[in-house]
């Protein structure tokens, strides 16, 4: 099982710390791609959390491309943390372009000419 912690104390949530220790767990090698974490059910027993903190800081690494989930095969890592990076940033910069009125078209032909 992967060594993963959470604080009580420090500001940052419940469900954030628990998905910056998987994402420090697969940078330092001790999860690598391809490899099962371990059920929601158990980490959350192990850190004292509600399951469902643990199932909202995965499904947030899932979304950065770090996890996948697949029925029948639980949680494995997908990726490495430096895509996962790639993708958090690609998201925050698509975030953006849309709070500042650019549609997807526009977007992907920036990107193009920068590429």
């Amino acid at each position: 099982m992967i060594d993963v912690k959470v604080d009580r104390g420090e500001a940052l949530e419940l469900h954030e710390q628990v998905a910056a220790e998987v994402r420090r767990a697969i940078a330092e090698g001790e999860a690598r791609p391809g490899e099962r974490l371990p059920p929601a059910r158990d980490l959350a027993a192990v850190l004292g959390v509600n399951t469902n903190t643990v199932l909202r800081a995965l499904r947030l690494l899932r979304d950065e491309g770090l996890l996948d989930f697949r029925r029948g095969r639980g949680i494995t890592v997908a990726s490495t943390s430096e895509r996962g990076a790639v993708i958090l940033k690609a998201r925050e910069l698509v975030e953006f372009a849309r709070s500042q009125g650019y549609r997807r078209e526009e977007l992907l032909r920036i990107i193009e000419k920068l590429a």
